[in-house]
């Protein structure tokens, strides 16, 4: 069997919010039975990446089983959260702060495949535009 197609989409599209903003992101899968999905977890989380320890913070968290739905996992599915005030997406020379959507669809057999869109929250100058 392939990799189930995982498609997000944000409602803005140049991916860009503030604190407080409500993000809604829709999601829907393809090219895989409905009859082979175990559960679907959707989630807003932030992690960091650079020097040192890496961090990760979940910001909300929907997970969704075949076995109480009695719907199509597949089909086209819509969550919304509105975003904290912290913390603020990151460029910085040894630190970056991340936020993305994670879809990650697990199948019988416990096969689990994810998918992430990233997406910027607020607007701190990066560290080459806070030197310049």
């Amino acid at each position: 069997m392939n990799e189930p197609l995982i498609s997000i989409a944000m409602d803005d599209p140049h991916r860009h919010y503030q604190p407080g903003d409500r993000l809604v992101c829709d999601y829907q899968l393809d090219a895989v039975s409905a009859a082979s999905i175990v559960a679907v977890e959707s989630s807003i989380l932030w992690l960091t990446s650079g020097k040192g320890d890496e961090d990760l913070g979940v910001h909300f968290f929907l997970r969704r089983q075949a076995s109480e739905a009695e719907i199509d996992l597949r089909a086209l599915f819509r969550f919304e959260s509105a975003l904290p005030n912290s913390p603020l997406s990151y460029d910085g020379s040894s630190i970056k702060i991340h936020w993305l959507i994670r879809i990650k669809v697990f199948l019988e057999g416990e096969r689990e495949f994810c998918q992430d869109l990233s997406f910027q929250l607020g607007s701190l100058p990066s560290a080459l535009e806070a030197t310049a």
